[in-house]
């Protein structure tokens, strides 16, 4: 039976039951270290309010923010434990709450810190499932120190999650992007590696298949501030994770004035690149060698990149 089929009262424990397995994935995720799951669980936007635990203020966060938060923290753990109890949901159309004990073990080496206490849900129905848009943590007791806290961020630092590191490949994939859109050379510098490789294995005649080393690359693009005007390349960024974090696959668009031709360079990418302790070591760039060649004059010699 399917659940447009179902009863109200029997469609309405469908969604206690699945609602009540999130909030139990929530625990079960975290602790096994798969934030990219756990990120799926949340919608795009989630406030969060840790102040019985930590004060501060309550906080709105992107999911990804608070999966590179927690990713950055409890892996350092040996290992935690988030057992939940007692759960209860209560569904109102498109939107629910719910609540559940827990007490949550964290153990680094040969100490343990304790924290007991319950959560709140907020969640909404979106078009893929059920999401959590707040949740609230009331702590009740604690036993054990709140220094395993920093000394668990320290030892996740020095062997980052793979979410972690994947966050770190994509921001740089964006600085980089970005660093041409503003013509930002010094920013488009500071993210390449010294031994940084751009392979263009379709560039048209006449110009290079591949740039070596960073001063090179930079010689290479010099020109870029001078012959481009507005310039969008981030618009529809699309990234392809890659068992490797340190390696994304990126789908984009670029749109781009050519101040020296007068075109209007209208370019669908793929790049292929590998980050390294957050520069850029290869970018791989795969794009129409003619629609290339146009826009920058390569047949007429109207203009060119710096080469």
């Amino acid at each position: 039976m399917s659940l447009a089929l179902a009863t109200p009262a029997v469609a309405s424990e469908i969604d206690e039951a699945t609602i009540a397995t999130l909030v139990e994935s929530v625990a079960v995720l975290a602790d096994g270290g798969h934030f990219e799951a756990l990120e799926n669980k949340f919608a795009d936007e989630v406030e969060v309010d840790y102040t019985s635990l930590g004060g501060g203020e309550i906080e709105v966060r992107s999911s990804s923010a608070l999966m590179n938060d927690w990713a950055s923290l409890l892996p350092g753990f040996d290992q935690t434990r988030h057992a939940l109890s007692d759960i209860d949901v209560e569904v109102t159309g498109a939107t629910a709450t719910a609540t559940a004990k827990v007490v949550a073990d964290h153990y680094l080496d040969e100490a343990v810190w304790t924290v007991t206490g319950g959560y709140r849900y907020c969640l909404a129905l979106e078009p893929d499932g059920w999401v959590i848009t707040a949740m609230a943590f009331d702590l009740a007791s604690e036993e054990g120190s709140r220094d395993l806290l920093g000394a668990a961020v320290e030892r996740a630092a020095q062997s980052p999650n793979a979410y972690v590191a994947r966050q770190q490949t994509k921001e740089a994939v964006v600085t980089f992007l970005s660093a041409l859109e503003s013509k930002d050379m010094e920013a488009f510098a500071a993210v390449l590696a010294e031994d940084v490789v751009q392979d263009m294995p379709y560039s048209p005649v006449g110009f290079p298949k591949r740039v070596s080393g960073r001063d090179d690359l930079i010689a290479h693009y010099a020109m870029w501030p001078e012959i481009s005007g507005e310039a969008d390349f981030t618009d529809a960024l699309v990234f392809h994770t890659m068992q490797d974090p340190e390696r994304v696959f990126v789908e984009y668009t670029g749109e781009v004035e050519i101040l020296t031709t007068g075109r209007i360079y209208r370019q669908i990418y793929g790049g292929l690149f590998h980050v390294e302790n957050g520069k850029i070591t290869l970018f791989r760039e795969y794009y129409d060698p003619i629609v290339f060649a146009e826009a920058f004059g390569l047949t007429d010699g109207t203009a060119a990149l710096g080469q």
